[in-house]
């Protein structure tokens, strides 16, 4: 479902690939090449949210800007696992959140910087490139990750395979 909110059409780039189970509404702009994938919910109803190029948003995961913040930036390439929560927050290029974690206010993932999966990182902290955080709350888990880390290739693959989703005829 995609909709307006307070007169503000998401904007949707012709390659971006949007499920049509996920929910879109607002001040959202969906970059080229980036997915969004069934059961995602995408809420710039009191900010703007903004996916870059190939920015990956995955199953039943939650992004919301409210009127509190800059909003939601997803750089290039970065991606959310699914069932993951960022709100208020800046994923840097190739950057990861796991599965289930959550991401709360004026948290930046500098570029190729990861969140493992089932983690929280609280309000105003800063996850430097090349490292990975665990736990609840999130701590440093892991330093020296190459930028080039199969970890933080998720946005890049799925912006080359998604586009058939769907696409497959079912027999009957």
């Amino acid at each position: 479902m995609i909709r307006a909110y307070d007169g503000i059409e998401p904007e949707i780039a012709d390659s971006a690939y949007v499920d049509p189970e996920a929910t879109i509404i607002g001040d959202v702009t969906i970059g080229p090449d980036a997915t969004v994938l069934p059961g995602a919910v995408i809420r710039g109803d009191g900010g703007p949210v903004v996916l870059e190029a190939k920015a990956n948003v995955q199953d039943n995961a939650t992004i919301h800007a409210d009127e509190n913040s800059d909003g939601v930036l997803l750089r290039e390439g970065a991606a959310m696992g699914h069932n993951a929560i960022v709100h208020n927050a800046t994923l840097g290029t190739q950057s990861l959140v796991g599965m289930h974690a959550t991401v709360l206010d004026d948290v930046v993932l500098e570029p190729h910087s990861a969140v493992a999966a089932g983690s929280l990182v609280p309000e105003g902290r800063t996850i430097e490139t090349g490292t990975v955080v665990a736990g609840t709350p999130a701590e440093l888990f892991k330093e020296g990750v190459e930028e080039h880390s199969s970890l933080f290739m998720v946005g890049a693959y799925y912006a080359g395979h998604v586009g058939d989703i769907g696409t497959e005829p079912v027999d009957d």
